[in-house]
């Protein structure tokens, strides 16, 4: 076993009370022809005497919330009486915009995103009658200040190109007790139309975490897209996210690295053809120090390594510089070189819970794979598969398994 390393990864309640805003008639008087005019807060002169007839008075607007110190996370709701929505703008204090759709018959619109916590807002609201009276009300309302915010460790890195094991996965920083709302705004897209599921997992930190990942192993040259719209969501007891999150990543070439620990060998396997087989040295049988089986992925390739056994509990300690590491556990198993096993590769498994193969054959593979690839390892004698959590074991969960841990499904 080597040594691990932690991951690299009084408000107000919702306002819902409806604010009539009115534009200024169009018709003052007969010698002052003004356009329409903007209103928030109490009615700009809707329904007052004098003000024109009927047909030529502007919409009724109410635009929910309003104020100050409104709770976050909830919806804006533009609603017209009279009239019908033609546009609606709504922006925060550094101009970002928040989308929404208005309803087939124009006397509704509604924001897609929540509003974020410690957010002001500005709603611009256009509308017109049937005699053609076109008005425009504005509207301010600010959200109150998270009391809690929650933040995302995620992996892969935007860009990259990853082996065809890699799951998408996020790591929360406090708890998620409302895992469906969470869930509910992940939103990813491939170039190939991939199915898969997301599960909900326990990280090996303990954090709470997310990771999606297809039935099968990627196919080679799919492009992936995450966009995580969380600002605005509430987690529940860890607290509200205050940004959104993105990614961008492609799948590279198959490769498949098979470790067999009984006949003390390990395979890499590109595109469907195998490259070479190189002898190894993995976990001692019996205790303590056998290695993890099942499929474990490629987390890092971390090079050159302190590791000291005394960090995982083992009782004879070392503590050795280990070249070519290549992390396949949280808990600590990797692949690297192992000199000072030289006699027992391919012959017998000696090691501490590591795959061990020579400098040359160790540099030989740390060129050849990539973060994402899967190391799929079988032997009679080990301490068991490889958790979820514990790196990236999602694939060792049967499929209907893995969909049933989505807080969706």
């Amino acid at each position: 076993m080597c040594i691990p390393s932690e991951p690299p990864w009084t408000e107000a309640p919702l306002s819902h009370i409806r604010v009539r805003v009115a534009a200024v008639a169009a018709l003052l008087a007969p010698l002052a022809a003004c356009s329409p005019g903007a209103g928030s807060g109490a009615a700009a002169g809707a329904g007052s005497g004098g003000t024109g007839t009927a047909e030529d008075r502007p919409a009724t607007v109410t635009v929910t919330p309003e104020g100050n110190g409104v709770r976050a996370g909830g919806t804006v709701e533009v609603t017209a009486t009279g009239g019908r929505i033609t546009s609606v703008g709504v922006t925060d204090d550094e101009g970002r915009a928040l989308a929404g759709q208005i309803a087939a018959d124009g006397s509704t619109w509604a924001s897609k995103r929540k509003a974020a916590p410690g957010t002001s807002y500005t709603v611009t609201a256009k509308t017109t009658t049937e005699a053609g009276t076109e008005s425009t009300v504005t509207s301010v309302f600010a959200t109150a200040e998270a009391d809690k915010v929650n933040k995302v460790d995620w992996r892969p890195g935007t860009k990259a190109t990853v082996g065809i094991a890699q799951p998408i996965s996020l790591v929360f920083d406090n708890p998620v007790t409302d895992k469906a709302a969470v869930e509910r705004q992940l939103h990813l897209t491939t170039s190939d139309a991939t199915e898969g599921s997301w599960a909900w997992l326990e990280d090996w930190s303990g954090r709470d975490r997310i990771d999606w990942r297809p039935e099968e192993y990627w196919k080679p040259g799919t492009k992936v897209s995450l966009s995580a719209e969380l600002n605005g969501t509430d987690s529940g007891d860890g607290g509200w996210f205050v940004r959104d999150y993105s990614t961008g990543f492609t799948i590279g070439e198959s490769r498949i690295v098979k470790v067999d620990l009984d006949r003390k060998q390990l395979t890499l396997e590109r595109n469907g053809q195998t490259v070479r087989t190189i002898p190894v040295s993995g976990g001692t049988p019996g205790g303590d120090k056998r290695s993890w089986r099942g499929t474990a992925v490629l987390i890092a390739k971390e090079g050159t390594v302190n590791m000291n056994s005394e960090t995982v509990g083992l009782g004879d300690a070392y503590d050795k510089m280990v070249d070519n590491s290549m992390r396949l556990t949280w808990s600590g198993m990797y692949a690297h070189a192992a000199p000072w096993n030289s006699r027992w590769f391919g012959n017998a498994n000696v090691s501490s819970g590591c795959i061990g193969m020579s400098n040359t054959d160790a540099a030989w593979l740390y060129d050849r794979v990539r973060p994402g690839d899967p190391f799929e390892v079988k032997g009679e004698d080990t301490k068991g598969v490889v958790a979820p959590g514990n790196g990236f074991g999602d694939w060792n969960v049967p499929w209907a398994a893995w969909q049933a841990k989505s807080a969706l499904h």
